[in-house]
């Protein structure tokens, strides 16, 4: 199916599912010399996009296990909330890049380095085949449980290239992740077939903290999560932010809402943290 269709087909299920927006959104893919294969991405262009002549900020939004590129279309809604805040002044326009990781932890992993894939292919990418503001203040990141683990470590560990990041019920789960977690069986965390919880922790924000807060630079962190979340990561977001908290007590804010982990609760609060990190966000130029 080539690209054209593929768009075509996105278009059609939206609206049959009664989403309407008057941004588009685009299946692209690229090869990636990191991983030596295609990378898929859907990106959202915004209502005029393909004739202001502007250049645009750019929000790098992540899906959790099991998710694609499609995850946050189809089930986030995230066209429509980002039609929504645009028209009311409330966000800046944007881009917004939602990738696909079939390793689904946005980590570098002995099979596949999908956290350099990230930054050393699909980033350039973006920036060059659209028209995005390519300094910091041009980039934001987010991301949802797994999403929301690489949200956490890679804007820690890059600060220097992101503005503000959403992590929303992320899964930095401190000192290992439950039994039932998907981490546990992802070979990204695996040693001899095991669980590693060295491995874990070498790829988890404990292990980049204390580089970030020597960097001098702040990324301000919007952190959110439900307090019925069904792996407890309230207390694990709440670990998060704390640490956070005693660096930048100004660049920090946490919500634990009414809901548990799925996208009954990303859907919604999605928008919140968009409004957040617009204030951190370039406007187009």
């Amino acid at each position: 199916m080539n690209r054209l269709l593929k768009s075509l087909v996105l278009l059609v299920s939206l609206t049959l599912s009664g989403v309407l927006f008057a941004g588009e959104v685009q299946h692209q893919s690229f090869h990636s010399k990191t991983l030596n294969r295609d990378y898929v991405y859907n990106i959202y262009l915004p209502d005029g996009y393909q004739t202001s002549g502007m250049r645009y900020p750019v929000f790098y939004l992540l899906h959790g296990n099991l998710g694609t590129e499609n995850s946050w279309v189809s089930n986030g809604n995230i066209a429509e909330t980002a039609d929504a805040l645009i028209a009311a002044g409330k966000i800046p326009a944007q881009l917004i890049v939602v990738p696909a990781d079939p390793k689904f932890w946005w980590a570098d992993g002995t099979e596949e380095k999908s956290l350099t894939a990230f930054i050393q292919d699909l980033v350039p990418q973006v920036e060059q085949q659209f028209r995005t503001l390519t300094q910091r203040e041009g980039r934001a990141i987010g991301g949802y449980s797994a999403g929301g683990f690489g949200t956490v470590n890679i804007a820690l560990q890059y600060p220097e290239m992101f503005a503000a990041a959403a992590a929303l019920s992320p899964a930095v789960y401190v000192p290992v992740p439950p039994s039932d977690s998907s981490a546990v069986k992802q070979d990204t965390f695996l040693t001899n077939g095991e669980f590693d919880p060295a491995l874990w922790e070498s790829m988890n924000w404990v292990s980049f903290i204390d580089d970030y807060k020597a960097s001098g630079i702040v990324v301000p962190f919007y952190i959110n999560t439900g307090d019925h979340d069904r792996y407890d990561i309230a207390l694990h977001a709440t670990v998060f932010y704390m640490a956070l908290r005693k660096f930048q007590p100004e660049f920090a804010e946490l919500r634990i809402f009414d809901g548990d982990h799925n996208f009954d609760a990303w859907g919604k609060t999605v928008g919140n943290a968009m409004e957040y990190m617009s204030r951190f966000l370039s406007a187009p130029e």
